[in-house]
Formats: structure tokens, C-alpha cells, sequence
């Protein structure tokens, strides 16, 4: 009975060992950050198409590029809107008292809804295929307390496949 005991000690720690072998470190998000001379509700009005080191050998620096230039297309068309119906709102936001920042508000929204739906297309059909997830997201600015919106590239971990022995 005391070999039995010894044998099951040692399958114990094997599958301690078996779960220490799975676990996989993931890089940290690639940030990139607006680089546009105009900003609406956290929004800048283009990203940077500068291809980041850390996307070397993941992603082609074209398709990179293809994508912010689709972003930035997007921002182009929406983003003079906002401008305008912002200036509007503030010049009369004290007759309305705010309501008339609602049209940009949602229009804001709107934008940001819009490239949510292009990176969860971009996703779809190239990225999760090369382990990578594109989003956008809210952060803190690096010298105020501001919030903006930034592109995140994140790293999918592949998953072990288990094969029974």
C-alpha cells in the first residue's frame, strides 16, 4: 500500500507541473495615440500610420497603414461635423441651457460607433487571424488628467491544444 501512496504523490505533482507548463505571458497592448491638431470629446481628428516595432514580423507594415487610413478616413468625413454643430451648441448653450450640446454628443457618438463596426470588420477578417484585436478605447492623457480616445492593438493568446496521451 505505501508504493500506491508514493505513486500517487508523484501524478500530483505532474499535473501541478502540467498546469505551471500553460501558462503564457502575453506582450502588453500597443497604444497608438490621436496625432490630429483638433480633438472632439476625446476624439483627435487622424492617428498615426507610423508602423510600431512592436507589430515587427506579427503584421505587413502595408496592411497597418491600410488600416489607420481607413480610421483616419472615417475621422475626416465625421469629425468637421462635430466641429460644427459643437461651436453651434456652445454659442447656444446659454439660451438652451446645454441641450443644444446633445446633437454633437450623439453625432460624437455616432463616430465612435462607426469605427468600433470598421475595426470589428478589420478583426474579422485579417487580425484575429494573426493573433491581434484592434479596439478603441479611453485612456488618460500622459500630461493632464484628460481622458482621449486611443487605438489599442492587443495580443490574442493561443490557446494549448490538448491532445489526451
Amino acid at each position: 500500500m505505501a508504493d500506491f501512496d508514493a505513486i500517487y504523490e508523484e501524478q500530483e505533482l505532474s499535473e501541478e507541473n502540467l498546469e505551471e507548463t500553460h501558462v503564457q505571458m502575453v506582450p502588453d497592448p500597443i497604444v497608438i495615440r490621436g496625432a490630429g491638431n483638433m480633438t472632439v470629446f476625446g476624439l483627435s481628428n487622424r492617428f498615426n500610420v507610423q508602423f510600431p516595432a512592436g507589430l515587427v514580423s506579427r503584421v505587413a507594415p502595408e496592411e497597418f497603414k491600410a488600416t489607420v487610413m481607413r480610421i483616419n478616413t472615417v475621422l475626416k468625413k465625421t469629425l468637421p461635423v462635430n466641429v460644427k454643430w459643437l461651436f453651434c451648441g456652445c454659442v447656444c448653450c446659454c439660451c438652451t441651457l446645454g441641450c443644444s450640446l446633445w446633437p454633437v454628443i450623439c453625432l460624437s457618438k455616432r463616430t465612435q460607433h462607426t469605427l468600433n463596426k470598421l475595426l470589428e470588420w478589420e478583426n474579422s477578417h485579417l487580425y484575429h487571424k494573426l493573433g491581434l484585436h484592434w479596439r478603441l478605447s479611453k485612456q488618460q492623457c500622459d500630461s493632464n488628467s484628460m481622458m482621449e480616445y486611443v487605438l489599442l492593438i492587443e495580443f490574442i493568446p493561443k490557446t494549448p491544444i490538448y491532445r489526451p496521451d
